[in-house]
């Protein structure tokens, strides 16, 4: 028996006493649970003998189980809360502890915001018809094995509507916190964004730690954009230096709908960021921007696939790395044009620029093409800070640290500036460079 297939047994066997607590619940619910736990039972956690996990490697999970929070836990204070925000406090939000609701920190969008966001268990606990269908509808368990687990275990998490026609002025914050602290605790979020059409709308997935500590945050969302609906999804990643963090965002969109997924990751030891998109109707378009900055020994895997199901879609992928010290990243993006998606658009580029001897990176951009009448294109870049521009700003009289990060910010800032949310693009941009030796390097 394989050391990946010991490692998910506490999980299996636990999941006895998680479903007691949860009491009576509809069929179809927890049939999507064992569903969950039997591809959990089925794969165990990957090895990296699996192609898709080749640069990812779980030690850090398989050492000994992570478990739930106890519920008689002490509820975390709001000075706490409010010290780990980031943008504006005022934003609406729904905020979630260890992966539970916590209604006494959260400030819901008002009903003249135009968007609904609830947590996902009083919606399975008072309206669970209403999820059915859609809750695991566009997550194929077997071939994720944490989203497998996530799906056992699912109890807790988001449901954002944005209903027909509606315009949300204000983005809608949902902000996941970690204790951390001594023991190893996990979380299970789950998300679910419906942009109904002609809906236009920004939310923003922040994920942070309150204290140090070994902890995971196994995390799935799950989105539908509808005709001609548009929808921003920011993914901030920045918990602390001992967390592992593993999400698979999954998108649908049908026609003429727009969608801009941001994904900033500058926090962890490991980090698998999995993001797949299907265009299923005709005049789709969709763009995944990304910017992962590795410090210290921080290990972060970034993989995307679009899928052209059909003809007049359109998408563009740009995914940037900064590595320092002896962190190490990973891009494989896919984007697969079916045989009748005719008149695809699509592009996918990935420069990445290591700021120390020792930081690796690892990219395989990939484009699959079974239709003839296409217009693709990819591309992938490793590098360090241009010799020449460095030259120049020292010539003029700025020390060599601070040239660094003035060029490393030029580098992320295409990223940063993209952000659809303004407020956030000042401190994202300082949290990414809180560690200077990340940026500075080692200078050989």
């Amino acid at each position: 028996m394989s050391a990946q297939t010991r490692a998910h047994e506490p999980y299996v066997t636990g999941h006895a006493a998680f479903a007691a607590r949860l009491g009576s619940e509809p069929a179809w619910l927890e049939d999507l649970r064992a569903r969950g736990l039997a591809a959990l039972e089925d794969s165990g956690f990957p090895s990296r003998r699996r192609e898709e996990w080749r640069y990812t490697n779980v030690e850090l999970v398989m050492r000994e189980p992570f478990a739930l929070t106890d519920a008689s836990a002490p509820p975390v204070d709001r000075a706490a809360a409010q010290s780990a925000v980031l943008g504006d406090a005022s934003a609406p939000q729904l905020v979630f502890v260890d992966g539970g609701y916590a209604p006494e920190l959260s400030a819901p969008p008002a009903d003249s915001d135009g968007v609904l966001a609830e947590s996902l268990a009083d919606v399975l606990r008072d309206d669970p018809a209403r999820l059915k269908g859609l809750l695991g509808g566009e997550v194929d368990i077997k071939l994720h094995p944490f989203a497998a687990l996530n799906t056992a275990y699912v109890s807790d998490g988001a449901v954002v509507t944005v209903p027909r026609g509606a315009a949300a002025e204000r983005p809608v914050v949902l902000r996941f916190l970690a204790r951390g602290g001594e023991t190893r605790s996990i979380a299970h979020p789950r998300v679910l964004l419906i942009a109904e059409p002609g809906s236009r709308a920004s939310v923003v997935l922040d994920f942070a730690s309150l204290d140090t500590g070994t902890h995971l945050t196994n995390t799935v969302t799950e989105v539908r954009v509808g005709a001609n609906a548009e929808l921003h999804v920011v993914t901030l990643q920045r918990e602390s230096d001992d967390a592992v963090h593993f999400s698979l965002l999954r998108t649908r969109q049908e026609r003429d709908s727009r969608l801009r997924s941001h994904v900033v990751t500058c926090g962890g030891a490991l980090v698998r960021n999995d993001l797949e998109a299907l265009l299923a109707d005709e005049g789709a378009d969709c763009t995944l921007n990304g910017l992962f900055f590795g410090a210290g020994a921080r290990k972060i895997d970034n993989h995307t696939l679009v899928d052209h199901a059909v003809p007049h879609g359109s998408s563009r992928q740009l995914y940037k790395g900064v590595l320092g010290d002896r962190s190490r990243g990973v891009f494989r993006g896919r984007v697969v044009v079916r045989p009748d998606a005719q008149k695809t658009d699509a592009t996918q580029s990935n420069p990445n620029l290591l700021t120390s001897m020792g930081a690796e990176v690892d990219t395989k951009p990939q484009l699959e093409i079974h239709a003839d009448d296409v217009k693709c294109s990819h591309g992938s870049t490793i590098g360090q800070l241009d010799p020449d521009a460095l030259f120049f700003l020292r010539s003029r009289g700025m020390a060599e640290p601070e040239a660094r990060e003035f060029l490393t910010r030029g580098f992320a800032n295409e990223i940063v500036e993209a952000l659809p949310v303004e407020v956030l693009r000042e401190p994202v941009a300082d949290l990414l460079f809180a560690r200077p030796s990340a940026v500075v390097g080692d200078r050989r």
